[in-house]
């Protein structure tokens, strides 16, 4: 496993604290705060390519804008390309996976061996070119400065975006990842997709608005507010399950304001609360492919597992990704048996975090260890290695993250939950065939439309 060298003396400096049991830290020196913006970009990567020159150096020449992508602001617009005519510089197939497994994770390995002839990956010439706003750039220095952990690291006290972009611990990883610069309102009608290994599929589809008072690009998002997201989820398909409303708010805190959740059935036309939702719950209409709190690879209280840094390493993974999500792509083309179709992934060589969560003593979960790997430009997890309880690689999972002029930042597009043991997966958060693809920051949602009293309104 290839380390690099930041990330080895950083993995080095945290051994003994990354579980943060006991342990409490509170911003970062003013010299060390001070990279930010100079040698490390406003978030916390680091602006230099690597010696090798295989990743380049970050411009963040791009500002709300994708070069060839006319977009218009909340018009839903699908994707467009900007790297359209850009070849592969370099095919890993399992013949040649042993040159390159210092740059894969366990699952990238797993499903080459598993599938041969099938199975490969298209490495695409690397770009670090488009850049946050300034108010993400001043929340993440204050931040630095001032943000901490409370209660054993199970809420912390700050700005909702980018509360750790120099972090010490895993607990403060996993916070980055819980809460990097992301839309502040979304609306979009997913597609999803349960493929079965000899290529029959199941079909979902739901209408989703989400509103992230954390990611505001005008009020000031302090932790105070208690809640960082609410979300409403209405199922359109199947069509057992049309009219199907799951709403839920996220905390700052889950030690003290636990995640609220709410369901309403048209069967019965009530509302009833869930208590305890999220964790190894199995997404409805996956066949047990995908958890509830597996949505963005990891979601929720962090409260089952022992979080620890890794390190940093080198991985290909998926980025710039506008081919997978493109309007231009059917789903019959990308939903191939076993594993979606490799011609339309585009991965890059990039400088990732690694976030191991390992099972606590006395907790449940169908995932005894889990492996996420952050994007250190984003802090969004791209991909993740999932192990059941007798530690034996099970799935593995990916996002197609694209930036989005909507909101000048990464929206997760398409995500991938392979099985690795029974060949299914699911496809999730897909909008290709949508005539429309997600609405970002128009601001139009407001807090009272994510209650109990909302969710009964919205069965009459």
């Amino acid at each position: 496993m290839k380390i690099t060298r930041t990330g080895l003396m950083l993995a080095v400096a945290v051994t003994a604290n990354s579980g943060l049991i006991g342990y409490a830290h509170a911003a970062v020196s003013p010299q060390e705060a001070a990279k930010l913006g100079k040698e490390l970009t406003c978030v916390g990567a680091e602006q230099a390519g690597n010696a090798e020159g295989t990743i380049p150096p970050y411009t963040g020449k791009y500002l709300g804008e994708v070069p060839g992508w006319n977009h218009v602001k909340y018009s839903g617009d699908q994707p467009v390309d900007p790297y359209a005519a850009e070849k592969p510089i370099l095919v890993i197939t399992a013949a040649n996976m042993s040159q390159y497994e210092a740059h894969l994770t366990d699952g990238q390995k797993a499903l080459l061996k598993k599938y041969p002839t099938t199975y490969k990956m298209n490495i695409y010439p690397g770009h670090r070119d488009f850049r946050y706003p300034d108010y993400v750039c001043r929340r993440a220095m204050s931040n630095a400065l001032h943000a901490k952990l409370v209660d054993d690291g199970m809420g912390l006290e700050g700005l909702g975006q980018v509360p750790f972009p120099i972090p010490k611990t895993g607990m403060e990883l996993l916070w980055n990842h819980q809460l990097p610069a992301r839309a502040y309102t979304e609306e979009k009608t997913t597609d999803l997709a349960s493929v079965l290994p000899n290529g029959s599929i199941g079909w979902g589809k739901a209408y989703a608005r989400g509103l992230s008072q954390a990611n505001s690009p005008t009020a000031e998002p302090t932790t105070d507010g208690k809640i960082q997201a609410m979300s409403s989820n209405l199922t359109l398909k199947p069509a057992r399950d049309n009219g199907s409303l799951n709403i839920a708010l996220e905390p700052y805190n889950f030690a003290t304001d636990p995640r609220q959740a709410w369901s309403y059935s048209p069967s019965t036309r009530r509302v009833r609360q869930l208590p305890g939702y999220g964790y190894d719950q199995p997404m409805i209409g996956t066949n047990g492919t995908m958890t509830v709190d597996e949505d963005r690879l990891f979601n929720g209280s962090p409260e089952r597992y022992d979080w620890k840094i890794i390190g940093k390493r080198e991985i290909y993974i998926p980025a710039n990704a506008y081919k997978p999500n493109s309007g231009t792509i059917k789903y019959a083309d990308i939903l191939t048996p076993n594993h979606p179709n490799p011609e339309f992934m585009r991965y890059e060589l990039r400088r990732v975090w690694v976030l191991e969560a390992d099972l606590k003593e006395g907790y449940r979960h169908i995932y005894g260890k889990r492996v996420l790997f952050l994007d250190e430009d984003t802090w969004s997890s791209v991909m993740a290695d999932n192990y059941d309880t007798r530690g034996q690689l099970w799935k593995h999972a990916m996002i197609n993250y694209y930036y989005h002029p909507d909101m000048s930042g990464w929206q997760a597009g398409s995500q991938f939950f392979i099985d690795l043991n029974s060949g299914q997966y699911t496809g999730y958060g897909m909008s290709n065939e949508e005539k429309k693809g997600p609405i970002l920051n128009e601001g139009k949602f407001t807090p009272d439309q994510y209650t109990a009293d909302a969710a009964r309104a919205n069965g009459r």
